[in-house]
């Protein structure tokens, strides 16, 4: 994205969005960048409503926790929203932006070590790991990590990702749902009708999927790339709201 030089200086609260905005790029888990749309995010109106979670949000995008609601607060939260797939995004720290604060935190605390509990088996040889809770996917081989881990979008309530020792059974690098006719790019089946998947959209946006473990484009094309029919995979956790 390129961005036009400011060589007038600034203020102190302009100072402080510049700041807010920067530590919202952050945020996003495993170096997702923005895009256009969080500066598309940041020239529309934002709400002046002050969310019930309006100190949670300002103090983990680094902002100065006040509980009040200002233009640079609503900006960064906004453009979270968007980068996220929260709708409506208008900048108001409601209950949904929270929780996707709370995962991508959660998220970002793994680091490189998300079998730290070792809740997925490490005596398998290859496996993928599903962790509900933390919304997060991984392929390991035995204790040695091999690929992520990576943000994933799981199955919503009444549509829950089912736990438990699995393996893949079916591969269709082009396949189309069947039941609601969308496009399912580098479909693994594990499960039943549940499979790794890209997705177009967000990740992080609500509520979830219908069962599958949807996942970002590239993300799915590396576990294309590195499993294969036999393989194990293994569901644990629970999602928030199911």
């Amino acid at each position: 994205m390129k961005r036009r030089l400011n060589l007038r200086p600034q203020s102190a609260a302009g100072r402080r969005a510049s700041a807010a905005l920067a530590l919202t790029a952050l945020t996003v888990p495993l170096t997702v960048a923005f895009g256009s749309t969080a500066q598309a995010a940041t020239a529309s109106s934002c709400t002046a409503a002050r969310g019930p979670y309006q100190k949670q949000a300002e103090k983990f995008l680094g902002l100065r926790v006040d509980g009040r609601q200002s233009a640079a607060d609503c900006r960064a939260i906004r453009a979270f929203q968007t980068s996220h797939g929260i709708t409506p995004n208008i900048g108001y720290a409601g209950p949904v932006t929270w929780g996707v604060m709370r995962v991508v935190a959660q998220q970002k605390a793994v680091g490189n070590n998300p079998n730290k509990a070792r809740h997925c088996p490490t005596n398998k040889g290859r496996i993928a790991c599903v962790d509900l809770t933390r919304q997060l996917s991984w392929i390991q081989d035995g204790g040695k990590l091999v690929f992520g881990p990576v943000p994933v979008r799981t199955g919503r309530d009444g549509y829950e990702t089912r736990t438990g020792a699995k393996k893949i059974y079916w591969r269709n690098l082009h396949h189309v749902s069947t039941i609601y006719h969308v496009p399912m790019p580098y479909s693994q089946f594990f499960d039943g009708g549940q499979a790794f998947h890209s997705i177009s959209g967000s990740v992080w946006s609500a509520p979830g999927s219908h069962g599958c473990v949807n996942m970002r484009s590239n993300d799915a094309k590396k576990y294309w790339s590195l499993l294969k029919n036999g393989d194990d995979v293994y569901v644990y956790g629970r999602k928030s709201g199911t």
